[in-house]
């Protein structure tokens, strides 16, 4: 039989929630999240694109080449010069064999200036290179 102060301790007992496993399941997602989502690397450098209403979306992976108003050329926020240029676009395909290459000049960009960048990367392997525009709005 049970006294007075049994029943009481009985009564008392509480539940404990053990926030462990929701922790373990947080960190779980947390982890599947940055490893399914891929981050684009940007130029580094602010262009205006032109315009082209027959563009298409290009795969994430591809190596990003910008080419300011002045002619300068662009990589992962560094001017570089051609010769430095052929040596990445080398790296990258490399390690990216089917990897496209995306230059990305402003629209008061020289033809001639586009078709020097798009040479060196065709020379330095590249086999799809594409020129970024933005469609009409």
């Amino acid at each position: 039989m049970f006294t007075s102060t049994q029943n009481r301790n009985a009564r008392q007992v509480s539940a404990v929630v053990d926030i462990a496993p929701l922790i373990d399941i947080v960190f779980i997602l947390l982890i599947f999240f940055l490893v399914t989502t891929t981050f684009v690397r940007d130029t580094g450098v602010r262009v205006e694109r032109p315009q082209a209403t027959t563009s298409s979306a290009m795969q994430p992976q591809a190596m990003r080449i910008a080419i300011a108003a002045g002619g300068a050329v662009y990589t992962a926020g560094q001017s570089i010069t051609l010769q430095q240029l052929d040596q990445r676009v080398r790296r990258f395909i490399a390690v990216e064999p089917n990897a496209a290459v995306i230059v990305i000049p402003d629209q008061s960009v020289t033809a001639g200036r586009l078709i020097q960048v798009m040479d060196v990367a065709r020379q330095a392997g590249a086999l799809d290179v594409a020129v970024a525009t933005k469609r009409p709005s």
